[in-house]
């Protein structure tokens, strides 16, 4: 599957870079303003987060026990873009970077012991988008949809501690996994001129990533619950992403 998510966003990124091509042979829209803009943009975001204790490790004997962790911090960006038509279909094609460290954790993993934190990190998010658009006025009303590529480091720290005991890590029980994660990503926003060549631009957009699954007690050497045989245990772990931005764009 992540295969084909990679070929389908290499041939997005080739058709960003072409435009659509008429029957003469150019990449120029058939009427109305049309070609490529580049921008700058700033804003907010949330991250949002589930962890899901499949077999109750943690919650000791809760089998599917989740929780819920988010925070939200400043990002920006630069984006690229190419406004076309096709039988008089006003369409575009764009692509973004968003940078900005946006983490959430959360100790309450185990509610009782209060010893095992699950974090997770966005460094930055890519997207490769197509959309429809519509003029209202002076204004230009668009939505969009395509593929993000995000990197994302989940994890997982549980401290061992007790009076006979060091307070360390126990990094059996733990785990730090950092990828580049392939999801998707809608947006709707609003955009208007300002003088000559610029447009001002304000934009909403939902990521979502979907799931990975990650382990600890790798060893084996603990049950996963009550009653449980003795082997690696799961965690479920979903990551998605809202922003609000507001871009200034030059268009060419």
């Amino acid at each position: 599957m992540k295969h084909r998510n990679v070929n389908a966003l290499l041939a997005f990124l080739i058709l960003a870079g072409i435009g659509p091509l008429h029957a003469d042979g150019s990449n120029q829209a058939t009427s109305g303003w049309a070609g490529t803009y580049a921008g700058l943009f700033a804003g907010f975001g949330k991250s949002d987060n589930r962890i899901v204790d499949v077999e109750g490790f943690a919650n000791w004997g809760n089998p599917g026990y989740r929780v819920d962790y988010d925070d939200s911090g400043f990002v920006g960006g630069p984006m690229l873009g190419k406004r076309f038509e096709i039988n008089g279909l006003p369409l575009r094609i764009e692509l973004d970077a968003t940078f900005g460290s946006l983490s959430a954790a959360s100790n309450r993993l185990d509610p009782v012991g209060l010893d095992e934190t699950v974090k997770a990190e966005i460094d930055w998010v890519t997207t490769a988008r197509a959309g429809i658009e519509q003029a209202i006025g002076s204004a230009t009303v668009f939505i969009t949809g395509g593929l993000a590529l995000a990197r994302i480091d989940n994890s997982v720290t549980d401290i061992d501690f007790g009076p006979n005991r060091p307070t360390q890590v126990d990094p059996d029980d733990s785990f730090s996994a950092a990828a580049t994660e392939i999801g998707w990503v809608s947006s709707v926003g609003v955009e208007a001129p300002l003088a000559a060549d610029w447009r001002l631009r304000l934009e909403g957009s939902y990521l979502d990533f979907g799931r990975s699954t990650h382990y600890v007690n790798r060893s084996g050497d603990g049950r996963c619950g009550p009653g449980m045989p003795r082997r690696p245990c799961p965690y479920n772990v979903k990551n998605k992403l809202s922003i609000i931005r507001l871009t200034i764009i030059r268009q060419f």
